[in-house]
């Protein structure tokens, strides 16, 4: 039947992606500008207009009050809950109290619910999809992190709900992962998914049998991921700028988002060329009213040295998986690598 076409989605902390099966084969869609991720991030302008995606994620700084961003740490939790408590101290957006101790995102007069602003996310990739197929689009497969509770699985159904989505299955992102490499390959393997997002981090471990996937431990760290890998190389260029023209580019926000994307770009490079040009132009202006360019150059072996206590800290939690499922290193026959921070090499080796 026509109509009985389902996505799938995976909501990340950071990124989110939307696919589809397309003649017999899964298909990443992308948006109009050819973008397969899409940040899981919503500004809410002044007009009232709403900005989502990755156009919302160029506000992360420069109007951090009024755009939420890592929302899906904190939905389906209790406003009493640790993990509220820590956003709180490191979110610049207001994180307040809402009915039955749930928790509410205000922005300027209004309040919101997590399901609220999720849906808006769920909402532009249900519409990169109808761009993509040039038909509507109803159903959904929604992947979540496999320690969810049912609290936290629930109310992403109830994002879907919201954003006009039937959510047909929710499924672990480490059971997606296993399903996407051993899905009628008849393999019995003990896998590994070592999970390494934008925003945090998780590596489950599951047994692969012939239509069986079982997750036999999980572990992760919800504030850990390629983020802080960026943040690395924008310490190093503030720090760098700053020693060598006495002028702080922390002081402004616009500076900021400027580093800020630079570090991006110039992690991706190192990856992939195992160096990086990075070059600012006009990042700001001296007493003198001089403006002034930011160029450097980033060595895999400069990054790699950065952030090594960033990928021990993976280690460690792979580590306790294993301790939790009562294995060792040798009783796993492979890993599954996810997320783009996996695509540097350092990791890889």
């Amino acid at each position: 039947m026509a109509d009985d076409i389902a996505i799938g989605i995976d909501l990340g902390t950071s990124y989110s992606c939307v696919s589809v099966v397309h003649e017999g084969q899964p298909t990443v869609i992308p948006n109009e500008w050819g973008e397969t991720t899409h940040a899981s991030c919503v500004s809410f302008l002044e007009e009232g207009s709403v900005l989502v995606g990755n156009a919302a994620k160029k506000n992360i700084i420069t109007k951090a009050e009024t755009t939420v961003y890592s929302a899906k740490r904190l939905i389906g939790r209790y406003y009493f809950s640790d993990e509220v408590k820590k956003a709180q101290a490191v979110m610049p957006y207001r994180i307040v109290e809402g009915p039955n101790n749930s928790v509410r995102i205000s922005i300027r007069n209004d309040t919101y619910s997590l399901p609220e602003i999720s849906a808006l996310v769920l909402k532009e990739l249900k519409a990169v999809a109808e761009g993509y197929l040039g038909r509507p689009v109803t159903k959904a497969v929604v992947t979540v992190p496999a320690y969810f509770n049912d609290n936290q699985r629930q109310a992403t159904k109830d994002a879907g709900r919201i954003a006009g989505l039937e959510v047909l299955r929710i499924i672990n992102e480490p059971t997606a992962a296993a399903l996407a490499y051993g899905f009628g390959r008849d393999v019995n393997q003990r896998v590994v998914v070592y999970d390494l997002g934008g925003g945090t981090f998780d590596v489950s471990i599951l047994e692969i049998g012939k239509d069986v996937f079982e997750v036999l431990a999980t572990a992760g760290d919800t504030y850990l991921g390629g983020d802080d890998f960026d943040d690395r190389i924008m310490a190093w260029l503030a720090d760098d700028f700053l020693a060598q023209t006495r002028l702080d580019l922390r002081q402004s926000k616009y500076c900021i988002q400027m580093l800020k994307d630079a570090a991006e770009r110039a992690k991706i490079e190192v990856g992939e060329t195992g160096t990086s040009q990075i070059h600012c132009p006009s990042i700001c202006q001296d007493a003198n009213g001089q403006v002034l360019d930011l160029r450097q150059t980033l060595t895999a072996q400069h990054f790699n040295s950065m952030v090594m206590d960033l990928v021990q800290r993976t280690f460690k939690v792979c580590d306790e998986a294993l301790q939790s499922a009562r294995l060792t290193a040798s009783d796993i026959d492979a890993i599954i690598l996810v997320g783009g921070p996996t695509r540097l090499p350092i990791i890889r080796q």
